[in-house]
């Protein structure tokens, strides 16, 4: 990104002269401030979209940047993150990054522009220049549930290692032995934690995860159809299909019934990321929950005591196997389907 040196540099004035042009101070001479425009203009530069977030004065406002609203996960951790966040005072500004690196800057800069007071986002990736900027800048910032390695940031989000771990027990106990994954995006933090705990899990088992049981995906449910019709496709297709996350699975689901296959009479699955939806599917789907609302409490906590001088905490909560009837579970006699692992006792971080 360019900063106001370039501009000084590529208009032939000095830094100073550049804030004064910006700022319409009368003792700039117009040929000045026309080449400081230009300049401006060609380098894309966006003056105090940094500066302003180290401001002494309050908007009571936080931003948040979502990965994707359509995600049930995502709307529920939105919805509880603006509910903590009036408790305390403050306004919500949301941005939907789509899965989009580009429209995640978009919002950062624009909620950073609106001044806001701290920026609560769940990066899109490994680290766009714009958040990095921002960050190192000492904008009050949490990163929820996903985080950039290497950045001094709190981070608010769930250890599903465990329930990972519980749900391959799970699946081996049931005698399932060729088990597959979606993936999310290897660049989220969450993408790559999921398919290592899946991995490893297996390993203790002694099964193997080959590459043609690894399916790539994006977060979202086309990705999730596209993978489990190449697992269909195999000499051999797995017993089970992991998908790590929930938009994943439901495409993984679309794609074995345009099959004419059943759930789990011809293939089993599970999911990464509970939703209400899961239990009204026939099968209800097992899947590995996350304490969502939770997490968007102890987010907005985090910020809140940056914004106000205390030293925030990083904060590690437990998610849970969620067992129904998807992988070839028995129905539990009058119930819905559904048993819950209990979780593991929350761990906090102090930073």
């Amino acid at each position: 990104m360019a900063g106001i040196k370039d501009v000084a540099a590529a208009a032939g004035v000095s830094v100073a002269t550049v804030s004064r042009a910006l700022n319409g101070h009368p003792s700039v001479s117009p040929g000045a401030r026309a080449r400081v425009l230009a300049a401006v203009e060609t380098l894309d530069y966006r003056p105090n979209t940094v500066a302003r977030s180290l401001r002494t004065d309050r908007t009571r406002t936080l931003g948040l940047v979502i990965s994707d609203v359509l995600n049930p996960y995502f709307t529920e951790l939105a919805r509880s993150v603006e509910e903590e966040a009036r408790a305390r005072g403050y306004s919500v500004i949301f941005g939907n990054a789509d899965e989009r690196p580009a429209v995640q800057d978009h919002h950062v800069r624009t909620l950073l522009d609106r001044r806001i007071d701290g920026l609560l986002m769940s990066p899109t990736d490994g680290g766009s220049p714009l958040t990095l900027e921002a960050a190192r800048a000492g904008t009050p910032m949490v990163f929820v549930d996903r985080w950039i390695p290497g950045l001094d940031v709190p981070v608010v989000r769930a250890d599903g290692r465990a329930a990972v771990r519980d749900l391959v027990a799970h699946l081996y106990g049931l005698g399932h032995r060729r088990l597959a994954v979606i993936a999310g995006p290897a660049t989220t933090t969450t993408g790559s934690e999921r398919v290592a705990a899946f991995r490893e899990s297996l390993g203790a088992y002694g099964i193997a995860l080959p590459d043609a049981y690894i399916g790539q995906g994006d977060f979202q449910a086309e990705s999730g159809r596209r993978a489990t019709e190449a697992f269909l496709s195999l000499p051999e297709p797995p017993e089970v299909v992991f998908a790590a996350d929930n938009l994943m699975a439901l495409g993984a689901l679309d794609a074995i019934r345009a099959r004419g296959l059943r759930v789990p009479r011809d293939i089993g699955l599970a999911a990464f990321d509970d939703i209400p939806w899961f239990v009204h599917t026939d099968p209800p789907i097992t899947a590995v929950a996350q304490p969502t609302a939770e997490l968007g409490r102890a987010a907005v906590r985090a910020v809140t005591d940056r914004i106000e001088g205390r030293v925030p905490e990083s904060v590690t909560l437990a998610a849970r196997l969620v067992v129904r009837r998807s992988c070839g579970e028995p129905a539990p006699a009058g119930s819905a389907g559904e048993t819950a692992r209990p979780a593991s006792p929350a761990g906090r971080s102090r930073r």
